[in-house]
């Protein structure tokens, strides 16, 4: 198999879209990030989490394959909004020129009109849902689309990122369990924080370019105190994880395989360099092996 190679940035080449998509279909698959499925799976991770710690035993497949399905499509929807609004300045960008929009490769209005299509696949996944969490599901709206223009109100879009991208931990709750309760609602906070943690890291691969488009980020509000933050965003997620676990009623396999999971977290925290581009990027990358740790832990406590 021939490794991807970055192309102008952050577009990788010779992936598998490229050798059996149709060209036609390409800038598209590129425009929802298929082409870099990490930020799937953080999506993904929380609904995964919630669901298994509302399960009585195994958690339902069945549910697991349509937040899977859910996760890439709305995280694309995610990805085309964001582009879409930060036309202009990753026109600016060496890292960003070469994405779908700024290329010239899907126009403004093609970009919309996707929009809508993954937004109706999304809708066709939540339809699938109970009714209860079909209303938790469609409340994440209201922190999607603002979520692009964040980074130019506020240093902290980490923090709204982190609203939306853990909503899963609410909805996968309400899909086996038709309410909410403590549990995942802890989850929920916590998954929040757990983002501010990895999209900070990731941060501090632009922090050059933002400053230079004048756009914000915790990467610039923290600076050199990044690691120190580090330390107490993946506290308090581990904390309230923890208190998450105990509230759901989990047993006692869950305190030590969470345990494993918090060691990953550690390891980020004393690992990262922030100034190393390409390691901030393999450190937020490797979250998704925090997610698969922490759905390991919930999934024994649950069946034990």
């Amino acid at each position: 198999m021939i490794s991807p190679q970055i192309l102008h940035g952050d577009i990788p080449a010779d992936t598998w879209f490229d050798r059996w998509l149709p060209a036609s279909w390409r800038p598209y698959s590129r425009l929802m990030r298929l082409d870099r499925p990490i930020g799937t799976w953080l999506l993904l991770f929380p609904c995964w989490w919630s669901a298994a710690m509302a399960a009585e035993g195994w958690p339902d497949l069945w549910l697991f394959a349509l937040f899977a399905i859910g996760a890439v499509v709305m995280r694309g929807a995610g990805c085309t909004v964001n582009d879409w609004a930060d036309r202009d300045f990753d026109g600016k960008v060496a890292r960003t020129a070469a994405r779908p929009i700024p290329s010239g490769a899907v126009s403004p209005r093609q970009a919309l009109i996707f929009l809508v299509a993954q937004l109706l696949v999304g809708l066709l996944v939540l339809l699938q849902l109970n009714w209860f969490a079909i209303g938790v599901g469609a409340a994440s709206l209201l922190l999607v689309f603002p979520y692009p223009f964040m980074k130019r109100i506020t240093y902290w879009p980490q923090a709204w990122l982190g609203l939306t991208f853990n909503w899963g931990a609410l909805v996968g709750w309400a899909a086996v369990r038709n309410d909410l309760a403590l549990a995942p609602v802890l989850l929920y906070i916590a998954g929040v924080f757990w983002t501010l943690g990895y999209d900070t890291i990731y941060a501090h691969q632009d922090k050059e370019d933002d400053i230079l488009v004048g756009v914000k980020s915790t990467a610039l509000a923290l600076g050199e105190n990044t690691v120190a933050a580090l330390w107490g965003f993946y506290g308090l997620a581990l904390m309230l994880i923890a208190a998450a676990g105990w509230a759901a009623g989990l047993s006692w396999p869950f305190w030590p395989l969470l345990a494993v999971a918090a060691g990953h977290l550690v390891w980020q925290a004393l690992r990262v360099d922030i100034n190393d581009s390409s390691d901030c990027l393999s450190k937020f990358k490797s979250n998704r092996h925090f997610g698969w740790l922490l759905l390991l832990a919930i999934v024994v406590g649950r069946l034990w």
